[in-house]
């Protein structure tokens, strides 16, 4: 989204081709029917710092967009054992702290959207083969009701994680080795994690003098926040320390049920009785995780590696979170990996017309 706001202020057309029925990704903020909302609840990233991620900061400050802190005012609560009364302890400030966009971070999507043609975005366009035909690029892509189109272009942005492109997308010719082995070994952010939600009337746990804050080793949530939202929406949400095969054996009910459990005994009988829950499991997301993505891997390490090449490096560029060169995986990488790529593309655009001007000149 962010590279598709760059071409059009620079003029330069483009398609953008989604594979899902909504724009954003991993971003995902959701109402309590767990439908996509201007005013929702972040099932996926939530958290920025603008002070350490200029590049984030800048574009909230650009598209006119209002954030607020991450609650951590109160004591928070520790659980080691189940045969342990949870404990609490005084907070403590955090340093940078974290901050949250008012409607939820797909307030980014919709403010990046307003800004694009509507007739250069294409939602349930799935692509499945990409090849080079002399300097072009031909873009297979099949649309929900099964059609499949055809798209050329002088270059092809791919904004997907790079292990999701290896998996599935076709290359005729294809990819050289050392591409497709450091596009399988780059593990896709947040893909092996599911995050839960519980919704309620009010933030009860902060007028008994508790921030929400809370890590156990005890149940199935590992560590728990306050999602409250800027409108005063409440809830707790917590990330799911259950693996993803055990999640998928176990099943949702069962992790629910086990979560509203852990939270009654974390922060009292209310927090069992939520209005409404939302749970969104990231490694059952096809769009998302792949079958190496199952098992949680380590943290992500910004490299200097070419992301492309062989014959393909001239044709294609890689612009997800996880390519950024500095914040790879967090929302403000995905915003510099955007930046990179589009610069690069831009350059070659440009050789690519001098060369085109000179030819006449040269033969006559």
């Amino acid at each position: 989204m962010t590279a598709a706001r760059y071409f059009h202020q620079a003029g330069i057309g483009f398609l953008l081709l989604e594979a899902r029925d909504r724009l954003g990704g991993r971003i995902l903020s959701a109402d309590a029917a767990g439908q996509p909302s201007d005013n929702g609840f972040d099932l996926g990233p939530s958290w920025f710092w603008p002070g350490m991620q200029p590049a984030m900061g800048y574009l909230v400050d650009d598209l006119g967009l209002s954030f607020f802190p991450q609650n951590s005012d109160g004591d928070v609560v520790f659980q080691r054992m189940s045969r342990e009364t949870p404990q609490r302890y005084h907070g403590m400030r955090q340093e940078p702290q974290s901050m949250r966009l008012v409607g939820g971070t797909g307030a980014i999507i919709s403010a990046l959207a307003s800004d694009l043609p509507p007739q250069s975005i294409q939602l349930g366009a799935r692509v499945t083969h990409v090849s080079l035909d002399g300097h072009e690029v031909v873009v297979k892509f099949v649309q929900e009701s099964g059609l499949a189109q055809n798209k050329r272009a002088s270059h092809v942005l791919f904004a997907l994680p790079p292990r999701l492109l290896e998996a599935k997308v076709l290359f005729s010719p294809a990819l050289d080795v050392l591409t497709i082995e450091q596009w399988r070994r780059t593990p896709t952010w947040m893909a092996p994690h599911a995050k839960f939600f519980a919704l309620y009337d009010r933030p009860f746990w902060r007028e008994a003098g508790l921030s929400g804050t809370a890590q156990s080793m005890v149940g199935p949530l590992i560590e728990i926040h306050d999602a409250t939202t800027a409108s005063g929406q409440a809830a707790l949400f917590g990330f799911v320390g259950v693996p993803a095969e055990q999640r998928a054996t176990v099943g949702r009910d069962a992790i629910i049920a086990a979560a509203l459990q852990q939270l009654a005994q974390l922060f009292g009988p209310q927090a069992g009785t939520p209005r409404a829950t939302l749970f969104k499991d990231w490694a059952a997301d096809p769009l998302t995780a792949t079958d190496d993505d199952q098992v949680a891997g380590g943290h992500l390490s910004p490299h200097r590696h070419p992301w492309v090449n062989g014959r393909w490096r001239d044709y294609i560029s890689l612009a997800g979170s996880e390519t950024s060169d500095s914040e790879a995986g967090y929302l403000s990488g995905a915003v510099e990996a955007a930046a990179r790529a589009v610069t690069d593309i831009m350059s070659k655009l440009a050789k690519s017309d001098e060369r085109t001007v000179a030819a006449p000149s040269e033969g006559s």
